[in-house]
């Protein structure tokens, strides 16, 4: 009873104070032992690559929140960090396939991959489930022209435009060339920052042009007014922006997401494989979860099976080592 009031109040009304609040009320929950419900299984292990509060160690805390229920085992969180990813990985690697581990799996780990920071494949890996799917969102100051996305469009046909990324070599100044270059439009002029407060600081100072974020990094200034997407790189519009277009409706076909989903090693028996996906897609259904997802700027379409992961997947990791090689990152 303590435990399911503590999250109605947090992931409730009082959510929006702040994200700490949100933060803490995970830990309390997912560190609260369970050990004497699920005496009888060994836990599973939930492998990430983040540090603590970081966007993939709190969407897989909030993954747990249920899964442990509906599996009827304890799963516990193991921080494996190095190589964007490639230390997570690697460990993997070296559990059996038997099903009592997860990896969270993301956009950076893509990188890590084509880049060969790590021998591992996407065949080494038994897709599970997805649980967040953030598309990259080109940002503009509401007073600029270019918030029209067919004036967008337009004017870089014939100019280049400068882009705000949190950094180089990543899904942010990947999502640019892979637009520009399919869109045949004039190269765009990458500018990097240490962080997302000076992208949108300089946006609206009209210092750049565009800033590749994710709408939860937006939400506040779009809600305010002061920010405005132009072009959405997903397959479908977003709910919260529903009058932004898609890069695909506009004739450039580019899906880029900051993603993060669930694996485990291949190998796992497809019943094992199946109690798994199943269980995390009743726990990411569950209102703790959308709750979540909705504070973020997403919804419940961000989580879909292993099928549907398995190939996005895939697609991510195509695009990133054609553009990572289009950048010069790799041979």
């Amino acid at each position: 009873m303590f435990k399911s009031l503590i999250l109605i109040n947090i992931l409730g009304g009082n959510m929006k104070k702040t994200f700490k609040i949100l933060l803490a009320a995970i830990v309390l929950i997912v560190e609260i032992p369970f050990l004497s419900s699920f005496a009888s299984a060994a836990p599973i292990q939930a492998i990430t690559h983040a540090g603590f509060g970081g966007g993939t160690d709190v969407t897989t805390r909030m993954m747990l929140l249920r899964a442990r229920r509906v599996l009827k085992q304890d799963m516990q969180l193991v921080n494996k960090k190095g190589g964007g990813g490639a230390t997570s990985m690697d460990y993997m690697m070296t559990l059996p396939a038997d099903g009592q581990h997860t990896l969270t799996w993301t956009t950076g780990h893509a990188v890590s991959m084509a880049l060969g920071k790590t021998k591992v494949k996407l065949s080494d890996m038994q897709p599970l489930a997805r649980g967040t799917d953030d598309p990259q969102l080109f940002v503009v100051n509401c007073k600029a022209d270019i918030k029209d996305a067919k004036k967008f469009i337009k004017v870089q046909k014939s100019k280049s435009l400068k882009y705000g990324t949190t950094h180089t070599g990543g899904i942010d100044d990947v999502s640019a060339i892979a637009f520009t270059k399919k869109g045949k439009l004039k190269d765009p002029t990458i500018v990097a920052y240490k962080g997302v407060a000076p992208i949108k600081t300089n946006l609206i100072k009209g210092d750049i042009d565009v800033g590749v974020l994710n709408l939860g990094e937006a939400l506040t200034e779009i809600n305010e007014g002061k920010l405005c997407v132009s072009i959405v790189l997903a397959n479908k519009r977003m709910a919260k922006i529903g009058d932004s277009p898609t890069a695909k409706e506009l004739g450039i076909p580019v899906s880029l997401s900051t993603v993060r989903g669930f694996v485990t090693k291949k190998g796992v028996s497809a019943e094992r494989a199946k109690t798994l996906e199943d269980g995390m897609m009743k726990a990411m259904g569950h209102n703790y979860y959308t709750n979540f997802l909705t504070e973020i700027g997403l919804d419940k379409t961000s989580v879909v099976g292993a099928d549907e992961w398995g190939k996005q997947m895939e697609e991510m990791l195509k695009e990133m080592t054609a553009q990572l090689k289009a950048l010069g990152y790799t041979k």
